[in-house]
C-alpha cells in the first residue's frame, strides 16, 4: 500500500489550518478556530461517502463505515485530535518535504539557524532515506495530531473505495482540546458506539503505547506581606521571591529533562508573582500511582519547610486530577493489543510497546469505557519548531489502520 501522496496533501493541508488550544480559556472548545478544521473533515467525510457523519457543539466531528461482512464482531474505533499545543506558534505553518533524507544536517531553517540532526535528535537516524516533514523553522509543524487525522482519513478513503476488503462497523472520531487535557470532555461514548478503539497520535512507526502517565495539576499560591524596602526587616515577605525558593528546591533529578521512560517527574509550567501575591502552576507525572502520591507528598514537605522560614507568608498547594494511567482498563480485555500488535506486523514492522511519557485522549476514554490504546504516526519533537514527522511512518500506520480492520473481523 503507498498512500504517502494522499497522506502528504493532507497533512499540507491540515497543518495550514491554526488550530491552537488555549489552556487559559473557559469555553470549549477552548478556540474557535479548531472548529475550522473540524468542518473541513466533516464535509470530506461526507464526500467520500462515510456513514452518519456529524459535527456536534462541541466540536466534535463522528461518522462511521459500514461493515462489509455479515455476522456480529466489535465494533472498532479510531481516534485523532483537531488541537496543536499552545507551546508553539500554529499560524501561518508552511510545511516543506525533504524527499529521501541521507544523513546529515536536516535544514528546516537556516536563516534562523533550526537545523535537525542525529546529534540534537538521535531517533532520526531511524528514518534515514525516507521522506521528512518539517515546517518552516519559525512554528510548530502540527504533526501532533494532524498526521493522526491525515492517516485516519487516508485509511478510511481507501476502505469505502475496496469494499472487498472485510471488515466489521468502523467509527471515526476527531476531538478538539486534548492539548490542554480536556478532549474527551463531552464526548458521548455511548453515541460513540464502539466497542474498542485506538487512538493515532503517537511518534516513531512501530511504536504502540498501552500504558500512560497518572497526571495531577499542580497550583502553589503564595501570600506575601509588602511594605516599604527601607524598613523591610522582619516586616516583608516577597512572594515572588518564595516562589522562586520553592522551584529552586525542587530536586533536579525529578524534573522532565532529567527524567525518561517510567521515571516520574514534576514541571512548573508557569511562575506569575510580585510582593504581595504570586502563583505557581505545574503538572506532577509518574506511571505509578504511589509515586506520584510520594512526589506530592515530597512537595508537600518543601512548602511546610517554607512555612517556618517565612512565617509572615500564606502558602498553599493543591493538586487536582488530571487522568490516570490506562494500562489499568486495558489489561482487562488483552485482544486489544494482541490485534494490534498483529496488524503492526502484517505491516513489515517489529512493535515497540512502550509507556506515553504523557497522556493520550485514549487515558480518559478507556476509563469512560472505551479501551483505548495510543498507535505511532511517525513523527517526533512535537510541541516546537523542530518537530517532524516521517510520510513513510505515516504510510505505515495507514497500512496498520486498514489490518486492524480487517483482523477485528477474523
Amino acid at each position: 500500500m503507498d498512500f504517502k501522496v494522499s497522506l502528504y496533501k493532507r497533512l499540507e493541508k491540515y497543518a495550514k489550518i491554526d488550530t491552537q488550544s488555549d489552556d487559559k480559556s473557559a469555553t470549549f472548545p477552548s478556540t474557535k478556530k479548531q472548529l475550522v478544521l473540524a468542518k473541513m473533515l466533516a464535509a470530506e467525510l461526507k464526500s467520500m461517502g462515510a456513514k452518519g457523519v456529524k459535527l456536534d457543539k462541541y466540536g466534535y466531528v463522528t461518522a462511521g463505515i459500514p461493515a462489509t461482512v455479515r455476522g456480529r464482531f466489535p465494533v472498532i474505533g479510531f481516534l485523532a485530535h483537531v488541537d496543536t499545543s499552545p507551546d508553539a506558534s500554529g499560524r501561518g505553518v508552511r510545511p516543506q518535504v525533504h524527499k529521501a533524507w541521507k544523513g546529515g544536517d536536516l535544514v528546516i531553517s537556516r536563516k534562523l539557524g533550526v537545523i535537525l540532526n542525529t546529534r540534537n535528535c538521535p531517533r532520526l537516524a531511524l528514518c534515514k532515506g525516507e521522506d521528512i516533514v518539517t515546517a518552516s523553522g519559525d512554528t510548530l509543524l502540527g504533526a501532533d495530531d494532524k498526521a493522526g487525522l491525515a492517516i485516519i482519513m487516508t485509511a478510511a478513503e481507501y476502505l469505502l473505495k475496496h469494499r472487498e476488503i472485510p471488515h466489521g462497523e468502523l467509527k471515526i472520531g476527531f476531538t478538539p482540546d486534548e492539548e490542554v487535557g480536556q478532549g474527551v470532555k463531552y464526548f458521548n461514548v455511548k453515541a460513540f458506539g464502539a466497542d474498542f478503539a485506538y487512538t493515532f497520535d503517537g511518534d516513531l512507526a512501530g511504536s504502540v503505547e498501552e500504558e500512560n502517565f497518572n497526571a495531577d495539576g499542580v497550583k502553589i499560591t503564595v501570600a506575601g506581606r509588602s511594605v516599604h524596602p527601607g524598613s523591610a526587616k522582619n516586616e516583608m515577605a516577597n512572594a515572588a521571591r518564595i516562589a522562586a525558593d520553592i522551584v529552586a528546591s525542587w530536586p533536579e533529578n525529578l524534573l522532565p529533562e532529567t527524567t525518561e521512560e517510567r521515571e516520574g517527574f514534576i514541571m512548573f509550567t508557569d511562575i506569575s508573582g510580585e510582593t504581595e501575591k504570586a502563583e505557581i502552576s505545574g503538572i506532577a507525572r509518574e506511571h505509578d500511582l504511589k509515586k506520584l502520591k510520594g512526589m506530592e507528598k515530597q512537595l508537600e514537605a518543601i512548602v511546610a519547610a517554607k512555612r517556618l522560614k517565612y512565617p509572615l507568608a500564606r502558602i498553599e498547594v493543591t493538586f487536582r486530577e488530571q487522568y490516570r494511567n490506562m494500562k489499568e482498563v486495558i489489561v482487562k480485555h488483552p485482544e486489544v493489543m494482541e490485534n494490534l500488535l498483529a496488524a503492526v506486523r502484517e505491516a513489515g514492522l517489529e512493535p515497540r510497546v512502550k509507556p506515553v511519557r504523557g497522556g493520550t485522549d485514549g487515558a480518559r476514554l478507556s476509563f469512560m469505557g472505551l479501551p483505548t490504546p495510543n498507535v505511532f504516526t511517525g513523527g517526533y519533537n512535537y510541541h516546537g519548531r523542530y518537530e517532524w514527522v516521517s510520510l513513510d511512518g505515516m504510510n505505515k500506520a495507514a497500512e496498520v489502520l486498514v489490518n486492524l480492520a480487517g483482523k477485528w473481523a477474523r
